[in-house]
């Protein structure tokens, strides 16, 4: 009876195996950290165990790294020689082995690693990978790039919910150089989004990423060499520190998108395990890769919830180095920035400095690139797509206009009505209002033609419910068949159509009974309900140029007795009114992604509907909603995941939450020929890839 119970159970327990980059490989067997034993057919899924002949502190620094999670502690084994005590032991050892195995179950699962983390399916790019497919990894370095954005900005914190930072003006995101700071991996998320695949990050500050099985928890190793801009180094404590400050101080949506988070353990410097809440959801490894790792160092004697025009401490590729507040940006390339030989950077960030004017009115923007003033001008005005661009710089050369086809899901745009109002809280109201939106005469006579109308969530995107509902989309459905219209079983969404000219009388006619059976009664030119109050409402508006656009839709809803207007207001106005929830109906887009996550939840669940400065506009608290969002974020196949966000699309477009707009499947783009590209990826504009021509040498 030499050894003890320990010894005795080490030779129950399954082989070690890890996962590393996609193959299964004994790392910890091969540093003598962990035995090979086996539980035959009682568990069949490895189990992590610590070695009892080596402990951490006499592990090589290499060694060191592979530190499993705390939970695995090193036990030594027990001699029992006395002869009472070996009767005892016989005794006792059957019952120590049977707990020691309950006690195991719970970890029965195996361990990944990787350099990076894919959603669904595997990764495009291997460990051994030296760059993306997309870049020129020897681009030349230098020269200026001058851009410019809408808007204004009152603030350089982008994580709070006071003020407006750069990031939120129109365009700034694709620009690929912002305030943000650099997230644990990139690929998804707003900081660097991916060029070629839809669901799947790399490392950037993290190495490495661990994860169970059932992806109950996650382990981010951080590289060693990540530092700040004033050289500190990256470590475990910034990334917790991130974790916390976020989770309590910052903008509402980051509350929800860690909300998952049961517990955040430091294994060591360079090492942290979030633990979740909940097992078996793939998305939210996804989510918590794109948290921005923060400097505790810098924050701890700041306010975090304060607005600032000092450029917060960052540690990325580029660092704000002039500050015009509201008016101008400018971003200087950090020479010995710590990342710039990493796989997911090489062939990136190509400029030495970047100039960011901001303008308040598109077309006075567009006359200062005319005028030479900055680089690049993405269009947004089908109009001046179609008629703008007859100056001599396109004539000769010096401009080139360019229409590229994305594979990227177009942001959703629409007219969102705010249900907290008594006026839309029927939904015959708002489908009423929709069919008096005429498309067709708008996009003939104001955009050339230029335009799709939306009929989705989710246009330009596989995620759009079409035809009727089947397969698992209706299955799911099926579950809440009590509770959602019998239409949207038999019959596809649709739209009013006109064939260009005005709303056709049958449209009218029918918009005015659907108004009659909400309440709505026809008295004195006008629409008014039980208690004579009339039906009136503004449309919240920041771009003047949209006033054009939607006042014909104004004078259609005059005709059948509604009393409409719309209201334009600066962009800080309109922040502070869309996160008090101070307006009926607003023109609003919502940003949507290769694979639709959390950010849905913001949008739509119910638990949003009150939060001030959240996501969910039109005051969306459905229980059927809710629930289909369950089986979005929880969806274990890419399949799964289409035909959730198909029915969670059908729901919504039967709801009649917005007046669906219109949207383009391309870049439009006007640019100075003077740069170059290898190509524009499918799934971003890929400005951070572009470099001057002039650079390039002899090469």
């Amino acid at each position: 009876m030499g050894q003890g119970p320990f010894g005795y159970f080490w030779g129950c327990l399954p082989k070690v195996t890890r996962r590393k980059g996609g193959t299964l490989s004994s790392r910890y067997l091969d540093k003598g950290y962990v035995h090979k034993t086996n539980f035959g057919k009682m568990c069949r899924s490895p189990i992590l165990i610590a070695s009892k002949h080596r402990s951490p502190k006499n592990l090589s620094p290499q060694a060191r790294h592979l530190t499993p999670p705390p939970f695995f502690q090193s036990i030594q084994a027990v001699n029992v020689t006395d002869p009472k005590a070996q009767a005892v032991w016989i005794v006792i050892r059957p019952l120590l082995f049977a707990l020691s195995l309950v006690l195991s179950f719970p970890v029965c699962a195996a361990i990944s690693e990787s350099h990076g983390y894919a959603q669904f399916g595997v990764l495009k790019y291997p460990a051994s990978f030296t760059h993306f497919d997309w870049v020129n990894p020897e681009a030349p370095k230098g020269g200026t790039l001058r851009m410019m954005a809408f808007g204004t900005f009152d603030t350089l914190n982008p994580y709070t919910f006071k003020g407006s930072s750069p990031v939120s003006t129109g365009n700034f995101l694709q620009y690929g150089v912002n305030e943000l700071n650099e997230p644990l991996m990139v690929g998804t998320g707003q900081y660097d989004p991916s060029g070629d695949e839809p669901t799947s990050s790399y490392g950037l500050i993290a190495q490495s990423v661990e994860f169970s099985e059932d992806r109950s928890w996650v382990v981010f190793n951080l590289r060693p060499q990540a530092r700040f801009h004033d050289g500190k180094p990256i470590t475990a404590y910034d990334v917790a520190f991130s974790y916390r400050t976020l989770l309590k101080d910052g903008h509402p949506q980051y509350r929800t998108a860690l909300q998952e988070v049961q517990r955040v353990d430091i294994l060591n410097r360079h090492r942290i395990r979030f633990v979740l809440k909940r097992a078996g959801n793939p998305l939210l490894i996804l989510r918590l890769g794109e948290l921005p790792v923060l400097p505790q160092h810098y924050w701890k004697d700041r306010d975090f919830k304060a607005t600032t025009f000092e450029p917060p401490l960052g540690s990325g590729p580029y660092r704000i180095t002039k500050v015009m507040p509201g008016r101008q940006l400018v971003f200087e390339r950090v020479k010995d920035y710590w990342g710039k030989d990493l796989p997911v950077n090489r062939g990136k960030y190509n400029f030495n400095r970047v100039e960011v004017e901001f303008y308040r009115d598109s077309d006075v923007a567009f006359e200062a690139f005319k005028a030479g003033e900055f680089d690049i001008y993405i269009e947004h005005q089908a109009k001046n797509w179609s008629t703008g661009y007859n100056f001599s710089a396109v004539a000769n050369g010096q401009v080139i206009k360019a229409q590229i086809p994305h594979k990227i899901p177009t942001q959703t745009q629409g007219l969102f009505m705010n249900s907290r109002r008594s006026s839309f809280a029927d939904v015959r109201v708002r489908e009423a209002l929709g069919l008096m939106f005429n498309f067709e005469w708008t996009n003939r006579t104001l955009f050339n033609d230029a335009y799709t109308r939306t009929m989705s969530y989710y246009p330009n995107s596989e995620f759009s419910a079409t035809g009727l509902p089947t397969g698992a989309e209706w299955l799911m459905l099926s579950a809440y068949r009590d509770q959602l219209p019998a239409s949207l079983f038999t019959q596809p969404f649709s739209v009013s159509k006109t064939d260009g000219g005005g709303i056709p009388r049958e449209t009218m006619r029918k918009a005015l009974k659907l108004l009659a059976e909400a309440g709505w009664k026809w008295s004195d030119q006008r629409l008014v309900n039980a208690d004579n109050q009339p039906l009136r409402f503004e449309i919240l508006l920041v771009n003047p140029s949209l006033e054009r656009i939607f006042q014909p839709f104004i004078e259609d809803l005059r005709r059948i007795g509604i009393d409409a207007g719309l209201r334009t207001v600066d962009r800080a106005q309109y922040k502070q009114r869309l996160d008090q929830f101070d307006f009926d109906m607003v023109s609003m887009t919502m940003p949507q992604t290769l694979s639709p996550g959390l950010e849905q939840w913001q949008y739509f669940h119910s638990s949003q509907a009150y939060i001030k400065g959240s996501k969910n506009y039109s005051g969306i608290a459905n229980p059927v909603v809710d629930g289909l969002l369950n089986q979005l974020l929880g969806a274990q196949t890419r399949d799964s995941q289409v035909a959730a966000a198909r029915a969670l699309d059908r729901v919504l477009l039967s709801q009649h939450y917005m007046i669906p707009n219109w949207y383009l499947n391309n870049h439009r783009l006007a640019y100075r020929n003077r740069f170059a590209m290898v190509t524009t990826p499918p799934y971003t504009l890929g400005l951070r890839a572009w470099w001057l021509k002039s650079l390039e040498k002899t090469q």
